[in-house]
């Protein structure tokens, strides 16, 4: 049985979130069951991309300090790691850890943070898509994994949770391959489900006190929730996740694939719930991506495909007097479609994937998703 603890939590005030977090791993067994004195265990936030925490795009700091207070105190070494979009290097790692407090974070808690930017490719037989993944070796070297994620909602994916977080094993510019080389949203979803897999993090943790609603998920709008999650299955956290926003799974394609596989529970039906009342934390007018992927194109010849997606499904549209020049949407668009002329992106709509990087990556919030009506019209069957 898949057990989730859940709890309400209405602020991020640290000496409350660390207590919640204590009881909640306590009621899975401790954190002795899951690290060993001596063993170096990497906490893994959600750090997209350079956000302060108040913008609800990243896992807020309460929660990464106290996850390596408890680790630190259980006798383990505690290094904070995350590979964002973009370059993976030191360069662009400190002012996004400065930004979203991290630095501050190890200041106060003792942890480490990660500039090692070494990467490997690793075999994983186990995998359905992925048989070899290239990795950061700082994060997948370590003795143990714990998954400490935002709970958002996101243009390609509907919404993002404890699985997708572990996307941050990827090396940042190698994460454009991983699109390109899987464009169809359910390819890409089981490529998730299998780098979570290989993986492999003990404990997951979800940051649901402030969510984001609308077009995440960096480009939307902070939603109190009021909840924290722990399990040590990743694929059970995100089904409650998707329960409390009143998303249907089946909407949710890492959700829906995983449950195909038989590795996640189909319903809230199947999980083992305690601590609070899961129904009291529901949230009623939770706003949910305005796009959703149309997998009508899916069984089509190739030579149609192409077609049919570019005339029916969304695409990012630019708003170039929020536009500041920036460049991240050119340089980290997996098929090329984006280059920038005269400081301001030009988009090639026919080499557009839908993975909506640009969107995700822009800091400036000027890419809106814009739906053709032939997208209107079927996804309104």
């Amino acid at each position: 049985m898949y057990k989730v603890i859940l709890n309400r939590c209405e602020n991020y005030e640290y000496e409350n979130i660390k207590e919640l977090l204590k009881k909640q791993i306590n009621a899975l067994g401790g954190m002795d069951k899951f690290i060993r004195k001596g063993e170096t265990v990497v906490i893994k936030p959600n750090l997209v991309m350079k956000k302060a925490p108040e913008e609800a795009a990243t896992t807020h700091p309460s929660f990464i300090r106290a996850a390596a207070e408890l680790v630190i105190e259980a006798g383990g070494r505690a290094v904070i790691a995350e590979s964002p979009g973009g370059p993976f290097n030191e360069l662009m790692l400190k002012p996004i850890y400065k930004t979203c407090r991290m630095t501050e974070v190890a200041e106060l808690s003792g942890a480490e943070l990660n500039f090692d930017t070494s990467t490997a490719e690793y075999p994983f037989p186990d995998g359905m898509l992925l048989k070899r993944i290239t990795a950061s070796e700082a994060i997948v070297k370590a003795d143990k994994i714990i998954n400490v994620c935002k709970l958002k909602t996101h243009g390609m994916a509907t919404m993002t949770g404890a699985v997708k977080n572990m996307f941050g094993v990827i090396p940042g510019t190698m994460k454009a391959e991983y699109h390109l080389n899987r464009s169809n949203i359910t390819d890409f979803a089981n490529a998730l489900i299998d780098i979570c897999l290989f993986a492999h993090p003990i404990l997951s943790i979800t940051d649901a006190v402030d969510c984001m609603e609308g077009n995440g998920p960096t480009g939307g709008t902070p939603k109190h929730v009021g909840a924290v999650m722990t399990s040590e299955n990743p694929f059970a956290l995100d089904i409650a996740s998707a329960y409390i926003l009143g998303i249907d799974t089946k909407k949710i394609p890492v959700c829906a694939e995983a449950i195909k596989r038989g590795i996640s529970p189909e319903s809230i039906k199947d999980i083992e719930l305690s601590g609070d009342d899961i129904e009291s934390l529901r949230v009623k007018d939770f706003v949910i991506p305005k796009t959703k992927p149309i997998n009508v194109t899916e069984n089509l010849p190739k030579f149609l495909y192409r077609f049919v997606n570019g005339i029916l499904q969304p695409y990012p549209c630019f708003d170039h007097t929020k536009c500041i020049s920036c460049g991240r949407c050119a340089a980290n668009c997996p098929p090329k479609a984006l280059s920038m002329e005269n400081g301001k992106p030009s988009f090639n709509k026919e080499k557009c994937i839908r993975c909506f990087c640009c969107q995700e990556l822009c800091p400036a919030v000027a890419v809106e998703i814009r739906k053709p009506l032939l997208y209107k019209m079927f996804s309104s069957l």
